[in-house]
């Protein structure tokens, strides 16, 4: 019995000696427990204010952070022609309508131009034919080039677009009917590939029937090889 009487009067002994101990920082039961650190204890925490109280003149708790006492709120802390920007009075710069410093000033469809929103300029689409390889319907690198900057064109201004194929007059008319339609759908694909919608594109053959230059000589033959890119 004495033995049993010993062991829970030790026991108490030991609860009462932890809960004697402070809690380690930055928890805390009080403000007591914080004060060493110059903080206050706020749902169990250390934190440096729980109310503007707790911090020094021209200082405001937020978020238990002592900071700087905004000059305003909102507009109605200050004066006539003032508008409360990030807890500052600044005065308001109120434009006229349509005019602009940037283009943010302006809506979306318009830009700013000698300080008034005006309408975009339409960039200028360049519809230079495409020119190919004696008996090659394959893109050439400077082709490639040429597709690449018209297809954000042909896109941003939703054109329609007919791809007349184009051959110089060597080879049989039917063999050149069929390679200008080849080359008319190679440069459609590779617009198509590029993004622009494939009902955009239309494509025809003429093959030799409409040269661009006349001549039986290479540098006619040249200027045939061609795929032109009109607009609908």
């Amino acid at each position: 019995m004495r033995h049993h009487l010993h062991s829970a009067l030790l026991a108490l002994g030991c609860v009462l000696a932890l809960s004697a101990c402070p809690p380690t920082y930055p928890k805390c039961n009080s403000d007591e427990n914080c004060a060493e650190h110059g903080e206050v204890c706020v749902q169990g925490q250390c934190q440096e204010c729980a109310t503007d109280n707790n911090c020094k003149p021209g200082f405001v708790c937020d978020a238990n952070k002592c900071v700087p006492k905004p000059e305003c709120t909102n507009d109605s802390g200050c004066g006539a022609g003032k508008k409360c920007k990030a807890g500052r009075c600044s005065v308001e710069i109120t434009k006229a309508p349509g005019t602009c410093a940037t283009n943010d000033d302006c809506p979306s469809d318009q830009e700013c131009q000698a300080g008034m929103c005006a309408t975009k300029k339409a960039s200028t689409c360049s519809f230079e034919p495409i020119h190919f390889e004696f008996n090659e319907s394959k893109l050439s690198s400077e082709g490639q080039s040429k597709l690449a900057a018209l297809a954000d064109c042909i896109k941003s201004q939703k054109l329609k677009l007919r791809l007349e194929g184009h051959a110089d007059e060597r080879g049989t008319e039917e063999y050149n009917l069929q390679l200008s339609n080849r080359r008319a759908a190679s440069v459609k694909r590779y617009l198509t590939d590029l993004g622009v919608g494939n009902d955009a594109l239309e494509t025809v053959g003429y093959g030799e029937n409409r040269p661009a230059v006349q001549g039986s000589n290479e540098s006619a033959w040249a200027a045939n090889r061609r795929v032109e890119l009109v607009k609908k």
